[in-house]
């Protein structure tokens, strides 16, 4: 039953996400400054045929960034008072989180086993073999901080994070078989890259 449920889901998520397909560029920033546009979503088929290896590592690796980077931007609203900084922790759960429950999608039509947590992995331990994962000494040095010393840390570990997943994102385009799981590679891309640029332009202009 569990498992005719998690497919009927998946169904559903791949139904909406093919209607409702198109990102808004003019909500990027969240307060209408100078935060990076959101890239278009890309068009899902919803065809599981024709996938490999490097889609299936793709799907499954890039979930678990996504869930840690939603867990590193869900610390700012409580110890950041700069409000460029919230609408670009609150554009990174807000573009990330659709694009965990796409490769979810994916995984089930492979019959693989998606890892369908909504929230960070809380006790189990962190799989460092993902490109860019933060160490937890890291996040609770984050979790201890407060202000500028927040958010200087939180940007420099940000880049990085995001850097380990345009390296996820780079290998799927270049390796992977399936259409629909190379586009979503390159809508990451298209969408990590100008953040990490706002994120460098941040910095410059810290204390």
């Amino acid at each position: 039953m569990t498992s005719l449920l998690l497919r009927l889901f998946a169904v559903l998520a791949v139904l909406a996400l093919a209607t409702g397909c198109g990102g808004g560029g003019d909500e990027a920033s969240g307060d209408g400054s100078t935060g990076p546009q959101i890239p278009e979503s890309p068009v899902i088929t919803g065809n599981p045929a024709g996938y490999n290896a490097a889609d299936i590592t793709f799907a499954s690796t890039m979930v678990k960034h996504h869930q840690q980077g939603i867990e590193l931007a869900k610390l700012v609203s409580a110890r950041s008072g700069n409000q460029q900084l919230t609408a670009l922790a609150d554009q990174i759960v807000a573009i990330q989180q659709p694009e965990i429950n796409i490769l979810n999608v994916f995984l089930v039509q492979w019959d693989e086993n998606p890892d369908i947590r909504t929230g960070p992995g809380g006790d189990e331990p962190r799989d460092q073999s993902v490109p860019g994962t933060v160490d937890d000494a890291t996040v609770a040095r984050l979790e201890s901080l407060q202000g500028p010393q927040f958010d200087t840390l939180w940007l420099e570990t940000m880049l990085g994070h995001h850097q380990g997943g345009v390296d996820i994102a780079t290998r799927e385009i270049d390796n992977g078989a399936n259409v629909d799981a190379v586009s979503v590679a390159k809508s990451i891309v298209a969408g990590l890259n100008p953040q990490m640029s706002v994120m460098r332009q941040m910095l410059e202009g810290m204390p």
